[in-house]
């Protein structure tokens, strides 16, 4: 058994075989700004949508499809007046009209609202309408569905830092 015991392996295959793991284990910035554009594009696309669907809905004839969002925004104003207003007056005529005797003492007080969900829904709409305040303070064009440019930015000196 003659022979060296070496073992014949071609080196630049064994190189490129570890360059092609590493290249799949590993993502380039370019490669992560390219995924990251992607992910933008899809985002855009579904709020495109969403603002069609929206305009859609406003500018249909029926009010079961145009006036919903309004309707939960005066539901909630309702729930929160009654919550916040007329609740603590009602209890507080109950308290005197079973004082008085005209309401037995066993009967239970008007319902106190559970505001946990409602808070919810509210925050959320209202959460809306301050990022259209704040598209206002910007400038944001309301009445076209078009995006338009932002207003320029003035740049400031470093030593103008009181402006």
């Amino acid at each position: 058994m003659g022979g060296t015991g070496l073992v014949n392996v071609d080196v630049g295959s064994v190189i490129t075989g570890i360059g092609n793991v590493a290249d799949n284990l590993f993502t380039s910035d370019e490669e992560r700004l390219q995924m990251a554009l992607e992910d933008k594009k899809i985002d855009a696309g579904i709020a495109t949508g969403q603002m069609a669907i929206n305009q859609a809905e406003a500018t249909h004839r029926s009010l079961f499809v145009a006036g919903w969002r309004p309707a939960i925004g005066w539901i909630c104003a309702f729930a929160m007046g009654y919550q916040f207003i007329l609740y603590p007056f009602l209890i507080w005529i109950w308290a005197i009209l079973q004082v008085k005797g005209w309401v037995p003492d066993d009967l239970a007080p008007p319902p106190v609202l559970d505001t946990t969900a409602l808070y919810t829904v509210l925050l959320g709409m209202l959460g809306i309408g301050g990022m259209r305040t704040w598209e206002k303070f910007k400038g944001v064009n309301s009445n076209s569905m078009v995006p338009t440019a932002p207003p320029p930015v003035k740049k400031k000196k470093a030593w103008q830092f009181w402006k």
